[in-house]
């Protein structure tokens, strides 16, 4: 048993390094913006726009519902006069001078309207807290399943429990390395879940000894399957 959970943890390891060190690429896509800035509970009149009079432009909003992303593309970047963000809302309006972008692409920050503040990058509260949302999202979707499919044993729901912490988890904590305006998140979904569907199969037929083999692994397809179809709608309207 100690070499078989050996092994299962060595192969299991490898699947997840080989997922969360891969490469983002854009190859025959859509060019992604320049610069994006993301904005928590942003108001329905906040404008941000770069440069000033006749060569300024006015970013573009994609609302995600807890947070809103403003978008400039290179090619409205170059028309700018300077890099200087103009915000507006309401009575409040400011600017925020920026350094030219050292990338052409995917140049992300995070303002914070009230503080007027603007930071690189992602907030690391923000990341925790939408790996963790998503995590338990799925651990009540296919945690319903796995009771529909007559999983009472204690032991099968600690195995469930720990199994899809790792899985999802790593799932997760790889997806929320994407940017957020990433166009085609779902396909490289898919083809993560492939790869998990094989690791649950083999950690549910080592660690569960409920029900038949054919019954755990027609509810691992079932389970992720399920949680791919809703992971995927949910992708379209929350932030990743």
């Amino acid at each position: 048993m100690f070499k078989k959970n050996r092994m299962f943890i060595i192969v299991l390891l490898t699947i997840f390094i080989s997922i969360l060190t891969s490469n983002i690429s854009y190859g025959n896509s859509a060019e992604p913006p320049s610069i994006l800035i993301i904005v928590p509970n942003a108001p329905n009149d906040l404008e941000i726009t770069i440069g000033s009079g006749d060569t300024s432009a006015k970013a573009r909003e994609t609302n995600k519902l807890i947070e809103t992303h403003y978008t400039f593309y290179s090619h409205e970047i170059r028309m700018a006069s300077d890099y200087t963000l103009r915000i507006s809302t309401g009575e409040l309006k400011y600017e925020i001078p920026l350094e030219k972008p050292i990338k052409s692409y995917n140049n992300i920050y995070t303002l914070d309207l009230d503080g007027q503040t603007l930071t690189p990058g992602k907030l690391l509260s923000r990341s925790i807290s939408l790996v963790t949302m998503r995590v338990i999202l799925t651990l009540l979707i296919e945690g319903a399943l796995f009771w529909q499919f007559g999983f009472k044993n204690k032991q099968s729901w600690i195995a469930f429990l720990m199994i899809n912490l790792v899985t999802q988890g790593a799932l997760n904590i790889w997806i929320n390395g994407f940017p957020p305006m990433q166009s085609y998140i779902l396909f490289s979904l898919i083809f993560a879940e492939i790869i998990i569907i094989s690791a649950e199969i083999f950690a549910f037929l080592m660690f569960i000894k409920e029900h038949s083999r054919s019954v755990k692994v027609s509810y691992v397809i079932a389970a992720n399957v399920l949680s791919l179809i809703v992971g995927g709608y949910i992708i379209t309207i929350l932030p990743i």
